[in-house]
């Protein structure tokens, strides 16, 4: 079992926001398909709610700790901060239209938002 130190939670977060973004983004198509495979569970907004949920503490405990510790750049806060407003924006917009682009887009930003903490966190030399 590895040590907890050892676990990179920005790859965590890419994972999850990854996925909570392929899920958002393809959950449109096969809604009616899901009741027949027995997977209609992946259509509850507790499912959604969790993803979002996880991807936030994912993210602000990774990139504040990242930030304060080692590279002091705020490009991934500001980064991760425009995932969530797109997520938000497209939750609260009343434009049918405008929730099934926006949510997955706010997903992979947020996963950009780990990439880019990562390569930041690889690039520095010494801890601050």
């Amino acid at each position: 079992m590895k040590n907890f130190k050892t676990i990179n939670l920005d790859k965590i977060g890419i994972t999850a926001s990854t996925a909570c973004a392929i899920h958002c983004a393809a959950l449109p198509f096969f809604l009616t398909l899901l009741p027949l495979w027995g997977l209609e569970f992946l259509a509850t907004p507790l499912l959604e709610m969790s993803m979002i949920l996880l991807s936030l503490i994912l993210g602000v405990w990774s990139l504040s700790k990242s930030y304060r510790q080692i590279h002091r750049n705020p490009y991934p806060i500001i980064t991760l901060a425009c995932g969530f407003m797109f997520i938000l924006i497209g939750h609260l917009s009343e434009i049918d239209l405008i929730e099934p682009i926006l949510i997955p887009v706010g997903g992979f930003t947020i996963a950009g938002a780990h990439f880019l903490n990562l390569k930041l966190n690889r690039s520095c030399k010494h801890h601050h």
